[in-house]
């Protein structure tokens, strides 16, 4: 069994909710305020309207199995896309985030076989609609941006409680750099190379790591667990580097424990570029640890992240879908077709 934990989903009902904001599809690609998702493909439609039917027609139940099922993949986790967390939208990110989980459960209830979803929450004010997306919708955890929730950082004590709600419920956190530039209003543009994204979205993921951890809520919350995509982006790779600096050259850490004791309370995917990292990430980290996840549906196709690895098959299913199962809670008792 294939379960990718990483996927997104944009439905009708989760565009155009904010005449600035939106979300909208455009012709020169997903647009959220001043922001445009940047790419240097052609343009696939002649207008906004055909741009945005292009987009969901790709985002259809059937669209999606036929896909999975030519990769293989049984089951998909989804969330809302990072460029939609609509932390910096005031009033209307709790909104959105409403509107968001209704649209994702009502998509994975029409086929449950297949799709389960990580809720989406506005974090400054996060708690009661986390308790909502988990236990009236079915969410199966949290997705969240990897800094910045609206000038709070995972550090920071106002977001204990949220940490405190999840760990209440058993359920795990996703965490999704987004691109920074899309509060920046017209200086968006100051963001040359789509840098917040292609880079920043490691960054991001490196912080959130660094900051649960140095800010002492894993001490608070020793039962939350997070999932970090783009194999942790680049805490993986220097996880030496920060287990040793922690203790010495960060004196305002207040993890009560050495950094590599607090690893159990993470997990991460194979979702980088080359055999020999994934090869890496999976030495370092050990399959009890991985998931998998691809950003299913997105830029690239790697094929089996798990293949070539030198893993038992043992550690293959563990990676493949044993671990996503025990950590997700997720229903396989009926067979995927």
């Amino acid at each position: 069994m294939l379960i990718d934990v990483h996927a997104h989903l944009l439905t009708e009902g989760m565009f155009n909710r904010h005449e600035f904001w939106g979300p909208f599809m455009k012709v020169q690609g997903l647009t959220v305020g001043h922001f445009a998702l940047g790419t240097k493909q052609p343009a696939k439609a002649s207008s906004d309207e055909e741009a945005q039917a292009n987009l969901l027609a790709r985002m259809t139940h059937e669209s999606r199995r036929k896909l999975m099922a030519e990769r293989g993949v049984d089951k998909l986790v989804m969330s809302t896309p990072s460029h939609c967390f609509m932390y910096w939208a005031g009033d209307f990110a709790n909104e959105y985030a409403r509107v968001c989980n209704d649209e994702l459960s009502a998509f994975c209830r029409k086929d449950q076989e297949h799709f389960d979803f990580w809720c989406h929450a506005n974090l400054a004010a996060a708690a009661k609609e986390i308790d909502r997306a988990v236990r009236q919708l079915g969410a199966r955890g949290v997705c969240v941006g990897g800094a910045n929730f609206n000038g709070l950082q995972a550090y920071d004590e106002q977001l204990f409680p949220v940490w405190e709600k999840l760990s209440q419920l058993d359920v795990p956190i996703m965490v999704h750099g987004f691109n920074q530039s899309i509060y920046w209003g017209e200086k968006h543009t100051d963001d040359k190379f789509e840098t917040t994204s292609i880079i920043g979205d490691c960054v991001d993921e490196t912080l959130f790591f660094w900051y649960l951890i140095c800010g002492g809520a894993l001490d608070v919350f020793p039962n939350l667990k997070t999932y970090i995509t783009h194999a942790g982006g680049m805490a993986v790779f220097q996880l030496g580097r920060l287990s040793e600096l922690n203790r010495a050259m960060a004196p305002d850490s207040r993890n009560k424990r050495p950094l590599m004791e607090y690893m159990p309370n993470f997990y991460f995917d194979l979702d980088v570029h080359a055999p020999g990292l994934r090869r890496g990430v999976a030495e370092v980290v050990g399959a009890e640890r991985l998931l998998y996840g691809t950003n299913f549906g997105g830029a690239y196709d790697h094929g089996d992240l798990t293949h070539g690895l030198g893993l038992s098959e043992d550690e293959r299913e563990r990676i493949r879908s044993g671990n996503a199962i025990e950590l997700l809670k997720l229903d396989v008792s009926v067979p995927v077709a």
